[in-house]
C-alpha cells in the first residue's frame, strides 16, 4: 500500500477533503511525492537536508573533496578497527592471544584488549569446564559399538567393555597448538590406552573386583601419552560403565560362573571342616600334653617322697633295729587288713573244726563296708615271735 494512498489512509488519519477550507489543496511535501500528512514525521525532508549537508562537507558540484572531510572519514574508520580489539573473558576460560598466527601471550578473565585483527586474533578456551567422552556405546544391546567396545584379555578371552573418560584443559596454549580435533584425540588416546591395560588383566579380574584397577591404571596410561603429546589436557576420570562377555556366550559364561560358585563354595566347606578338625586335634592334644606333664609331675613328686620317707625311716631304723622292724610290720599289717573280712581265732583248746556263717566275709553296708567279725571264742593274746613275726 503506498503511503500517499488516499482511500486507504495510514497511522496519521484521512487528509482534509478538497471542500473543507474553502476548496483549497492539501499542502504538498516537497520535492514531490503526494500530500503531507499533517503531524507526521517528514522523512523526504530529513533525507534532503542529510543529503544537502554531506555536499556541502564533500564539496559542491564541480567542487573536489575536502581534505578535512577525508580526515574525519580516516579517523573515524580507525576509531572503529582500534575499538574492535576490546573482548571480554569469561570467569571459566582463558584466552590464547596470537600474533600473525603465533602464540603471544594468554589471558585471564576479564575485559581485555588486543590489537584488532589481522595483526592479532584470539581464542577463547573453557579451562575450567569438564569435558565427557563416551568409548564403547551407551551400554545397551543397540547403542554398543562393537568396534570400540569389543576387547581381547590376557587370557585369550572377548570382553564387552563401555567406559567413559572426563578430562578437562589444563594449559590453553598447548590445547590450542597441539590438536587439531582434541575430542577425537583424547578418545583416540583413551581407546588404545583401555586396550592395552584389558590386553594384559585376566578377563575375571575385570569382571569381579579388578575394575578399579583398570580404572586408575588406563588414566595413569592416558595421561603420560597426552603429555609426550603436549597436549594440554588433564584426565580426571575413567569409569567403566558396563563390562560384559559377547552377547553369543552369555549363556555359557553364566554356566561357568555358576560352576566356579559351586567351586568356591565345596573349597570352602572344605576348609571350614578342615579347621575345625584341626583345632579339635590341637584341643586334644594340648590336652594329652598336660596330663602327661601333670602325670610326670605327681610321679616325680611321689617318687621324691617315697625316697625321702625311706631315708628318714633307714635313719631310725639304724637307731632302733628291733623297734623299726617291729613297727613297719605293724602298719604293713594294718594297712593290708583295714578293709578285709577278718575272723580271729585262738588255736588253744580247739580240738573240732570251727563252722563259721555262710555269710561272715559277705560285705555288708556298701562295697568298702568291713563287715562285723564272726563271734567265735575268745583268742589268747599272742607275744609277737622274734625278729617280729608273729
Amino acid at each position: 500500500m503506498p503511503w500517499n494512498d488516499n482511500a486507504n489512509p495510514g497511522p496519521w488519519g484521512s487528509p482534509p477533503s478538497g471542500d473543507d477550507g474553502g476548496g483549497k489543496d492539501p499542502p504538498k511535501r516537497p520535492g514531490g511525492g503526494g500530500p503531507r500528512r499533517p503531524g507526521g514525521p517528514d522523512l523526504n525532508a530529513g533525507l534532503n537536508d542529510l543529503g544537502r549537508r554531506m555536499r556541502g562537507l564533500l564539496g559542491g558540484p564541480g567542487q573536489g573533496v575536502r581534505p578535512g572531510a577525508i580526515a574525519a572519514i580516516a579517523a573515524a574508520a580507525f576509531a572503529l578497527w582500534a575499538l574492535s580489539g576490546i573482548y571480554q573473558v569469561a570467569s571459566n576460560e582463558e584466552a590464547v592471544v596470537t600474533r600473525f598466527g603465533a602464540f603471544d601471550r594468554v589471558e585471564a578473565p576479564g575485559l581485555r584488549y588486543h590489537l584488532p585483527s589481522p595483526i592479532e586474533h584470539v581464542e577463547k578456551v573453557a579451562v575450567t569446564s569438564l569435558n565427557r567422552l563416551d568409548i564403547g556405546g551407551s551400554g545397551t544391546a543397540d547403542g554398543d559399538i562393537p568396534q570400540e567396545s569389543l576387547m581381547l584379555t590376557s587370557d585369550q578371552d572377548i570382553v564387552d567393555l563401555d567406559f567413559s573418560v572426563t578430562w578437562r584443559v589444563s594449559n590453553a596454549a598447548q590445547f590450542v597448538f597441539s590438536t587439531r580435533a582434541p575430542d577425537d584425540a583424547v578418545k583416540a588416546v583413551a581407546e588404545s590406552a583401555m586396550r592395552q591395560v584389558i590386553g594384559k588383566t585376566p578377563l575375571d579380574v575385570i569382571l569381579t573386583n579388578g575394575r578399579g584397577q583398570v580404572q586408575l591404571a588406563t588414566a595413569e596410561l592416558m595421561q603420560k601419552t597426552l603429555d609426550s603429546w603436549g597436549a594440554g589436557v588433564t584426565v580426571v576420570e575413567v569409569q567403566i560403565r558396563n563390562v560384559n562377555p559377547p552377547q553369543e556366550v552369555v549363556a555359557a559364561f553364566r554356566d561357568v560362573q555358576s560352576a566356579e560358585q559351586d567351586r568356591d563354595s565345596a573349597v570352602n566347606e572344605a576348609d571350614a571342616y578342615r579347621n575345625r578338625v584341626v583345632q579339635e586335634a590341637k584341643g586334644d592334644a594340648a590336652k594329652i600334653l598336660q596330663s602327661a606333664q601333670g602325670y610326670r609331675e605327681q610321679s616325680v613328686r611321689t617318687a621324691t617322697g617315697d625316697a625321702a620317707r625311706f631315708n628318714s625311716i633307714y635313719g631310725e631304723y639304724k637307731r632302733a633295729p628291733e623297734a623299726t622292724r617291729e613297727r613297719l610290720y605293724l602298719e604293713t599289717m594294718e594297712r593290708v587288713l583295714a578293709h578285709s573280712n577278718k575272723v580271729v581265732i585262738s588255736g588253744k583248746g580247739v580240738t573240732a573244726p570251727v563252722i563259721l556263717p555262710a555269710d561272715v566275709f559277705r560285705p555288708r553296708g556298701g562295697p568298702n563296708a568291713a563287715p562285723p567279725a564272726a563271734q567265735a571264742p575268745p583268742a589268747q593274746p599272742q607275744a609277737p615271735a622274734p625278729g617280729g613275726q608273729p
